[in-house]
Order: structure tokens, then C-alpha cells, then sequence
């Protein structure tokens, strides 16, 4: 595990036009609608969806609608951007709070890059929230650090070794939540290596084809959600 991390690197900034083949995932999502539409459907069950880094909920505007097509009760994070990480786990956590309390049943989130880390660390915080985690290419491993943002961070004098320390750190309280962790070697934006959770037995990785952009349209990431989230209901609802 030590020597998977050392061997770590962050993407580089030049790679970032490869990010743009993401778009192509929209009409391919199209395409592939009607038989998305046939997937399994939701009865209600609460479901949050958490954007990346410096977006916000216009970025899943088409996921949220098409889980709400299938029959589940969406929000967003209410947001215009996701900039303080802190502030927003509190608005994570008071979003949970507010979903469990309205419907009486546990949480199922999906998060995207950051969305999924505030995802994860909500969990951590109030486990009887949620009842499972969808990540799509989300960091486990150093923050920041091994992403293309760190270039940048760096630049600005920011420790990010001290913040990759805090999220080991915090790593060492196992998640007891399901998380199905969704990634690409394709991400130009996230080491798609820092997204392989191996400290929590509780993972099941899915390695997908598209860019860090392309996880939001992708009709492949959008099966797989929701197959997913209807394993997850059939199981919120056994007695």
C-alpha cells in the first residue's frame, strides 16, 4: 500500500485537453436513453447529489433529472459553487438531516470528484444518515495532492502534504457504509490510482471508459448508479 502511494503522481495540467472528449459522453447518453429508461425504478427512496470542485448543482442538473424519472426523491446540494470544503460538509451534513427527517429513511449519495470525498466524510460523521455511497472519480488517497489542481495549490504555498496527512488521518475511522467507487484511467483530472479505496472492506471499485468530465454524462456511470441504487433500496427495505 506505501509503495502504491509513493509511486503516486498527479496528473499533469497538459493533459487536460483530453478532458473536452468527455462532451461526446452527452450524445451517447442520448442514444442511450430508452434503454436507461428500463432500468430498474426507485419508490420514493431519498437520494443527494453532491457536486465537484468550484461547480455546483447545474452540473448534475441531468443526472438528478433522470433519477427523479426513476422514481426517487433528488436534491442537490443548493448551491451555485463548491469552494470551502468544511463549509461544505456542514451543508452536506444539514442536507442529510433534512432528507432523513422529511422521508424516514436513510440517505443514498451520489458525489462527484469532491462531492463523493464530502460524501464519504459525511458518512463518517453520521453513518445512521446513509445507507450507501456513489463516488465517481473521487479522491481516497492525499486530497488534493494527487489531482491536476495541486499544481496550482502548490504555486499558491499551500501545505498540501499536511492536508494529505489530515485526510490519512481520517481515513483511519472505516467507513461502514457500502460505497461503490466508480472511476477512469482516462481522468486527466484525479490519479485514477488515489481513487482505489483499499482501507475499507466495505468498496466495490467499477472502472468505466470516459474522462473526469464524461462521469457526469456517461450512460455507462448512469447504469451503473442506477443498478445500484436499486440494490440499494431493495436492501433499505428487508426487514
Amino acid at each position: 500500500m506505501e509503495k502504491m502511494i509513493e509511486a503516486l503522481e498527479a496528473p499533469a495540467p497538459s493533459g487536460l485537453f483530453r478532458e473536452a472528449r468527455g462532451l461526446f459522453e452527452l450524445p451517447r447518453l442520448v442514444l442511450n436513453l430508452p434503454s436507461l429508461a428500463r432500468l430498474p425504478h426507485g419508490h420514493g427512496e431519498p437520494v443527494l447529489v453532491v457536486p465537484g470542485y468550484r461547480v455546483g448543482d447545474l452540473t448534475t442538473v441531468l443526472l438528478r433529472n433522470y433519477l427523479r424519472f426513476l422514481g426517487y426523491r433528488v436534491r442537490g446540494i443548493g448551491s451555485k459553487k463548491n469552494l470551502d470544503v468544511p463549509a461544505m460538509l456542514v451543508r452536506v451534513l444539514r442536507r442529510l438531516v433534512s432528507q432523513h427527517r422529511s422521508t424516514g429513511q436513510p440517505v443514498q449519495i451520489v458525489g462527484w470528484s469532491l462531492g463523493g470525498y464530502l460524501a464519504r466524510e459525511a458518512a463518517r460523521e453520521r453513518p445512521d444518515l446513509v445507507s450507501q455511497i456513489i463516488t465517481l472519480g473521487t479522491p481516497v488517497i492525499g486530497g488534493p495532492k494527487y489531482t491536476v489542481i495541486v499544481h496550482a495549490m502548490r504555486r499558491r504555498g499551500i501545505d498540501i502534504d499536511a492536508m494529505a496527512a489530515e485526510v490519512a488521518l481520517r481515513n483511519q475511522t472505516a467507513l461502514t457504509i457500502p460505497v461503490t467507487a466508480i472511476y477512469s484511467r482516462r481522468d486527466a483530472v484525479v490519479a485514477w490510482e488515489a481513487c482505489i479505496d483499499r482501507g475499507c472492506a466495505n468498496v466495490e471499485h467499477v472502472e468505466v471508459a470516459t474522462t473526469h468530465v464524461g462521469l457526469g454524462f456517461s450512460a455507462a456511470v448512469y447504469r451503473i448508479i442506477a443498478e445500484r441504487l436499486a440494490r440499494g433500496a431493495e436492501l433499505a427495505h428487508q426487514p
